[in-house]
């Protein structure tokens, strides 16, 4: 549904075959929205209330008191955006035809063979494709398990 437009804005932009079409199109989702609107939801209205007594701008509450408070949430949507756009196959395959800007798993298409295939050449690159994310996940299980536990709360 929104691939098409996606395409024709970038192709508008003049960014076909460039990374900023593989790249900017995953940072926007309705799944992130949701995630940190619910986080934000969370964070109880005092908060930003005792900063504003406190003589904190609406933008310095953000930047001070909300925002350092959404650490879990944000990292949690980092790393699905990172392993979502890490593992994309179908847009990077619309949107880039230069062989050189290809990303590792349409390349990882291109190892299968039309009569032969490697399979253990295959085996090996899909190790390292999948090594990033795995050290990514790693790194960062301590803030995805409390951005997803703490989302689903009311405060």
């Amino acid at each position: 549904m929104t691939t098409i437009p996606v395409y024709l804005i970038m192709r508008h932009l003049h960014w076909v075959d460039s990374y900023q079409a593989v790249i900017l199109p995953g940072l926007f989702s309705a799944y992130g929205t949701f995630l940190l609107r619910q986080y934000f939801l969370t964070i109880p209205k005092s908060l930003e209330e005792a900063a504003m007594i406190d003589g904190c701008s609406r933008f310095g509450t953000y930047f001070r008191v909300v925002l350092p408070l959404a650490k879990p949430a944000l990292a949690t949507l980092a790393v699905f955006v990172f392993i979502g756009s890490w593992n994309s196959f179908f847009w990077p395959f619309i949107v880039l035809s230069d062989n050189t800007l290809m990303t590792l798993p349409v390349g990882l298409a291109k190892f299968k063979g039309l009569y032969n295939t490697q399979w253990t050449m295959l085996m090996a690159a899909t190790l390292m494709v999948i090594a990033p994310t795995i050290v990514v996940y790693l790194i960062s299980q301590r803030f995805l398990t409390r951005g997803i536990v703490l989302t689903g709360l009311k405060g």
